[in-house]
């Protein structure tokens, strides 16, 4: 296992390295220029022109690039243009609520997923099934901006039965939890959907296969048939789904922290390239590019939890 984890975590060397380069190519490229933005819109060409030379805007772009990489590598990120607090002390600040918002929806999606798309392998040509399915459809099919805006409108405002802006403090107090439920609603509906429809296919596939008839000529009953024969083996490619949707959930995070005014590194990152603020977006980027390894290194081990040929491969 632990040569599975330092494989996976070289193999992520080049991918990181792609994503400094592009967090670079962002300040490159983008237009806006960093002194400016730091300097003020009444600021002189004078100062203007010693921001540049300061800030090292007036080398060349190998040079830049290298000083900073050699930054990223001392773990300095720089500092805010627009609050002139350190990037890592307000990604630091922005990490946690994304973090509980990320387990917030992801605690209760997968395992509904798994127990719909169970049923309706089970029940496979039933209008269970068949309800299911056009659930999941419809999870996949409506943009998470809609889905947002409905909870808003119906939830938050006609019923009122939950706040629907900002952070009402941690997970685990209740305002927290009242502030948390909508944009983990809103996020964990556009998981449901392909959670629950490559559960259904890898279910139904796995009780045709041998050992799963053998179960049953034993005598087994059906649901410790599904349950242990089944859903286990079932449940190999809806891990690896899970790893490959963390990387739509991150972006489908972006819009759903914008709209609800949710504190975390998503509307950090939209705030930042709105405002030009090239260090913090750099380091938003680098955040999400981190998470996304994180989480695929973590699909992989249970990967080859699940499936032991892995590990030997």
């Amino acid at each position: 296992m632990m040569t599975l984890v330092l494989n996976r975590l070289i193999i992520s060397i080049p991918v990181l390295f792609g994503v400094l380069l592009l967090g670079f190519g962002l300040l490159i490229l983008v237009p806006g220029d960093p002194a400016i933005v730091m300097a003020g819109p009444m600021a002189t060409p004078e100062v203007v022109a010693a921001i540049r030379t300061e800030m090292g805007l007036d080398e060349p772009v190998m040079t830049q690039f290298f000083r900073y990489l050699g930054r990223m590598a001392e773990g300095d990120l720089g500092r805010s243009l627009i609050s002139n607090k350190t990037v890592i002390s307000e990604l630091g600040a922005a990490i946690g609520p994304t973090t509980e918002l990320m387990v917030a929806c992801l605690i209760w999606s997968i395992p509904l997923g798994i127990a719909l798309g169970t049923l309706a392998a089970v029940w496979r040509g039933s209008i269970t099934d068949r309800a299911i399915m056009a659930f999941s459809v419809a999870g996949v099919s409506l943009p998470i901006f809609f889905i947002c805006l409905m909870l808003i409108h119906f939830v938050g405002v006609q019923w009122r039965l939950l706040p629907f802006i900002g952070r009402g403090g941690p997970l685990w107090t209740i305002e927290g939890l009242r502030h948390i439920a909508l944009p983990a609603l809103s996020l964990g509906l556009i998981f449901i959907g392909p959670v629950a429809r490559m559960t259904r296919s890898s279910v139904l596939e796995v009780l045709r296969l041998d050992h799963v008839r053998t179960a049953r000529a034993k005598g087994l009953s059906e649901t410790r048939v599904i349950l242990r024969h089944g859903l286990r083996n079932a449940l190999i490619p809806v891990v690896t789904l899970v790893g490959l949707q963390a990387g739509y959930l991150l972006g489908g995070a972006v819009v759903t922290e914008s709209i609800f005014s949710y504190p975390g590194i998503g509307r950090l990152a939209v705030g930042a390239i709105l405002s030009s603020d090239f260090p913090l977006a750099q380091g938003a980027i680098l955040i999400l590019a981190l998470a996304f390894i994180l989480i695929n290194l973590i699909v992989d081990v249970l990967y080859a939890l699940l499936d032991p040929r892995v590990q030997t491969s």
